[in-house]
């Protein structure tokens, strides 16, 4: 009896020891982790404009009252899920090139949330490409059309994550009425004319792209889809004959896509508190990136973007096999190719860099198939690109000097801790039209399991 009590002790005390040392493994694990959160908290305070961890922490999507909006598109709950159900839908690309293309294609086509809301290929093909694969990494072009036709882009498109951020669109920041773009008026015409509206960026852009992807939206489309009450809650304040346009629905589509945020990334939720949300070697990374590797440097908004441009001597869309891209196109020439002005050449803008792995693309012209391969480039600072001689490169492109186990934790933190798990939150489960989406042509029904 006695014997077996003192077995019974012997065993509690051995399971307490055991959770003990688990408990007070989970901050100790490595030696100074503690040590390593404020090291982190003190190098990302002196980045923050404001001096505060909180500058960095994403706001929910679905309050709307923290997220940057423009004045002249107002942020509801209404809108922002017409925009939503809008993005989706295939039923909206009325304004195909051809027959074939009709009704095939959706925003979500060349911006998919599993890749990180930016094509599963190197280059997003909407009318005239056909296919998904499991990602949109199978997206083909459609015999019917010839390289003319197809609705592409000589420049990988950029993530939609985090936008709401952004003071100016496109790698050359060509879009938005204000900020870079004050002093450029006598350069607004053909696709920037619509600056002259005086919107933000993404709804300027957004007005043009409507037209641009060969999307439309009338009233019979609307009563048709289900979607006219949602555009007369939406847009009370314009006239009932002008409420069902291309115009409105750039405007809800750039209001849904103001609400797509990262936020539940695990730096996201270190930031918020929870230390173990990141690993120690994230943690190490983390640090490199706002100090020794200089990311924070270019990186340093809230989205870990900024609107600076850069010349980093990557290579063209027109270096590698791709559709409709050639060496005198001139976004090849970045920020200067808007501008005009020589010194702005092949300078592009700082994108944002959550959920980088979701696809194996990188810089505007998906030069790069790999973090370690980006990494390396980055630490290597010298021009890949024989139309950039180095002496253009960026003042801040400069050798880092990494160590081997310095870029492995560096590529941790951007491949795990900025990782949002599931962006899938922000797709509906189904759209207006009832089609099939992202894209319903036949590969793609195949492709998506739409029967």
């Amino acid at each position: 009896m006695r014997s077996g009590r003192l077995r019974t002790i012997l065993s509690i005390a051995s399971v307490c020891a055991i959770i003990f040392m688990v408990h007070s493994c989970t901050d100790a694990t490595i030696p100074g982790s503690n040590e390593l959160d404020y090291e982190l908290k003190e190098a990302i305070r002196v980045k923050a404009p404001n001096d505060s961890l909180e500058f960095y922490i994403l706001p929910d999507g679905k309050d709307l009252s923290q997220i940057p909006q423009d004045p002249k598109n107002p942020l509801s709950d209404v809108k922002v899920e017409l925009g939503k159900q809008l993005f989706y839908d295939t039923g909206i690309a009325v304004d195909a090139e051809k027959a074939s293309g009709i009704g095939t294609y959706s925003c979500a086509t060349c911006h998919i949330p599993e890749a990180g809301f930016r094509p599963g290929n190197f280059q997003g093909v909407a009318d005239g490409g056909i296919g998904f694969g499991v990602n949109g990494e199978l997206r083909l072009r459609n015999q019917e059309y010839s390289e003319a036709d197809l609705d592409v882009q000589s420049a990988r498109p950029l993530s939609l994550l985090n936008v709401a951020f952004v003071k100016n669109t496109f790698w050359n920041g060509q879009f938005g009425a204000n900020d870079a773009n004050e002093g450029t008026e006598h350069l607004w015409e053909g696709d920037t004319h619509v600056n002259e509206l005086g919107f933000a960026a993404i709804e300027s852009q957004n007005i043009e792209g409507v037209v641009t992807h060969r999307m439309n939206m009338d009233r019979e489309m609307a009563i048709e889809f289900g979607y006219k009450e949602m555009f007369d809650q939406s847009f009370p304040e314009i006239a009932e004959e002008n409420r069902y346009t291309q115009f409105t629905l750039s405007l809800a589509l750039s209001a849904y896509i103001r609400t797509i945020m990262s936020n539940e990334a695990p730096f996201q939720k270190w930031l918020k508190g929870d230390h173990d949300a990141i690993s120690y070697e994230e943690k190490k990374g983390a640090l490199l990136f706002f100090s020794k590797a200089n990311c924070a440097d270019c990186h340093y908004n809230q989205h870990l973007g900024s609107n600076e441009f850069h010349a980093l001597g990557v290579l063209d869309m027109d270096q590698r096999p791709s559709f409709d891209a050639f060496p005198d196109d001139k976004r090849n020439l970045g920020r200067g190719g808007f501008t005009l002005n020589p010194d702005d050449n092949y300078k592009f803008k700082v994108p944002q860099i959550y959920n980088m792995k979701d696809t194996p693309f990188y810089f505007h012209g998906a030069s790069v198939q790999d973090l370690h391969e980006l990494i390396d480039y980055k630490n290597d600072a010298q021009s890949e690109n024989p139309r950039v001689d180095q002496s253009l490169i960026s003042s801040k492109f400069k050798p880092l000097d990494l160590t081997a186990e310095e870029k492995h934790h560096l590529i941790k933190f951007l491949e795990y801790s900025l990782q949002d798990p599931n962006l899938e939150r922000y797709a509906p489960e189904v759209v207006g039209s009832g089609q099939c989406f992202p894209n319903a042509d036949n590969q793609s029904l195949i492709d998506l399991g739409c029967f």
